[in-house]
C-alpha cells in the first residue's frame, strides 16, 4: 500500500507536466487545396465550333479536249500520277482520217499556188513587149495571192487536225493523286466533260461553311483544328480565304483554313474547327463553368479573400449575374475585377473556409478547367 501511495505521488508531476506541453502545443489547421481565377471584364470571347473537310488547296478536274469513245482507263482512285502521265485513251480513228485529209488538203494548195506563181512570173515577163493587158496581169497576181492564202490555211488545218488526234490522249496536267474517275473504258464522253480529279496533296487546307451571321467574327477570330480520327491533338490554323459572295443552294460562305505549320493531312478527312473570338463587351467576365454555385437559388461563386504576400485565403460566397453560356465556359457580372474565383471543389467549401491557393495565369481558364479534376480529387 505504501509503495503505491509513493508511486502515484511520484506520477503526478509527470502528468502536470505532460499536460502543459499539450496545452501549449499550437493546434495546426489542414488547408484546403483550391485552383482560382483572376476576374477580368473585357476579355470574354465565344468559342464556335464547325465541320470541315480536307481537301488539296490545288485540285483540277480534267476532261479530254475532244469528244469520243474511251479505249484505255490507266489509272484508278488513289493512285498517284506525275505532270505528263497518261491517264486514258480515245479512239482516234475518225481524227486520223482527218488529219490524213487535211494533209492531202494542204497538199493540193500548195500545188494550186505553185502553179498560181509560175503563171504570174510567165505574164510579168510577157508584160514588158505588150504582149498581155495590164488586166490579165493583175488577174494573175491576185490569183497568186488567193492560192498561197489558200496554202496557209490549209496548213492551219492541218495543224489543228493534229492538234485534235493529239488531244485524244489525256495526261495528267500536274502531280498529285488521284481523287476520282468518273469514266469507264466504252464510254463515249463529250468534249470539256470533267473525267478524272487531280489533287495536290502536298497543300493540304481544311474547307468550311460559314453561315452569313457569323461572317463578321469569322473574319476576327483565331482558329484550331483537329481530325474526326484524332481529336485530342489540335493544331493552329489561319484563314487563307473567305468567298466574297455566298453559296446560291446553302447561302453560307465557303471558308479555307491552312495549317501554320505545314503538316499532312489526308485527303477527305473529316475535321473540326474550333473558333475563338472577343465579344466586344466590356461588362462582362468569362470564367470557367466548374466555378458556378447557388446560393438560395441564385447563380453565386466562391470568392477567396487574402492579402498579396500569402499564398492561403479565406473564402466567401458572392452571388452572380449570368449574362451567357459558352461551351464549358460562363459570362457572369458581380465580383470586382482582379478578385480570385474558386474553379475546383466548390462543393466542398463553406464560409470562412481557410484555402491553400493556386492561381491560374489570367489566359489559362483552359488550363484551370484540365486541373479541375485533379483539384478536386485532392481536396479532402
Amino acid at each position: 500500500m505504501k509503495t503505491s501511495l509513493t508511486a502515484a505521488v511520484l506520477a503526478g508531476p509527470i502528468v502536470l507536466a505532460l499536460s502543459a506541453c499539450s496545452q501549449n502545443k499550437p493546434n495546426t489547421e489542414v488547408l484546403r487545396p483550391v485552383r482560382a481565377v483572376e476576374v477580368r471584364y473585357g476579355n470574354a470571347t465565344e468559342t464556335d465550333r464547325y465541320a470541315g473537310t480536307v481537301r488539296a488547296r490545288h485540285e483540277v478536274d480534267q476532261a479530254f479536249r475532244v469528244g469520243g469513245k474511251v479505249m484505255q482507263r490507266l489509272i484508278e482512285v488513289g493512285q498517284t500520277v506525275h505532270e505528263g502521265d497518261v491517264l486514258a485513251v480515245l479512239d482516234d480513228t475518225d481524227y486520223r482520217l482527218a488529219e490524213e485529209a487535211a494533209r492531202n488538203q494542204l497538199i493540193a494548195a500548195k500545188a494550186q499556188a505553185a502553179q498560181a506563181e509560175s503563171d504570174r512570173k510567165r505574164l510579168e515577163s510577157l508584160k514588158t513587149d505588150g504582149s498581155v493587158s495590164a488586166s490579165d496581169d493583175e488577174h494573175a497576181q491576185s490569183g497568186a495571192v488567193r492560192s498561197q492564202a489558200s496554202a496557209d490555211a490549209e496548213t492551219r488545218q492541218l495543224e489543228l487536225a493534229r492538234n485534235r488526234l493529239r488531244y485524244t490522249v489525256l495526261r495528267a496536267s500536274q502531280s498529285g493523286v488521284v481523287t476520282a474517275v468518273r469514266f469507264e473504258v466504252g464510254q463515249v464522253v463529250a468534249e470539256g466533260q470533267a473525267v478524272v480529279s487531280i489533287s495536290n496533296e502536298n497543300e493540304p487546307e481544311i474547307v468550311v461553311d460559314v453561315p452569313e451571321d457569323n461572317l463578321a467574327a469569322f473574319k476576327t477570330a483565331t482558329f484550331r483544328a483537329s481530325l474526326a480520327s484524332a481529336p485530342a491533338e489540335k493544331f493552329d490554323v489561319a484563314l487563307r480565304e473567305l468567298a466574297p459572295q455566298a453559296a446560291q443552294q446553302t447561302r453560307t460562305y465557303r471558308a479555307r483554313l491552312k495549317p501554320v505549320v505545314a503538316r499532312e493531312l489526308p485527303l477527305g478527312a473529316t475535321a473540326s474547327v474550333i473558333v475563338e473570338h472577343p465579344l466586344g463587351d466590356s461588362s462582362t467576365a468569362e470564367i470557367p463553368a466548374s466555378s458556378l454555385t447557388q446560393s438560395n437559388g441564385q447563380p453565386a461563386v466562391w470568392v477567396v479573400h487574402r492579402t498579396k504576400t500569402e499564398p492561403a485565403g479565406t473564402v466567401e460566397l458572392t452571388r452572380v449575374a449570368v449574362r451567357g453560356y459558352r461551351n464549358d465556359q460562363v459570362l457572369i457580372v458581380g465580383p470586382a475585377a482582379g478578385e480570385l474565383v474558386v474553379t475546383a471543389g466548390v462543393q466542398k467549401m463553406a464560409p470562412g473556409l481557410h484555402v491553400a491557393l493556386a492561381v491560374a495565369p489570367p489566359n489559362a481558364t483552359v488550363a484551370a478547367r484540365t486541373a479541375n479534376t485533379q483539384v478536386a480529387e485532392a481536396a479532402p
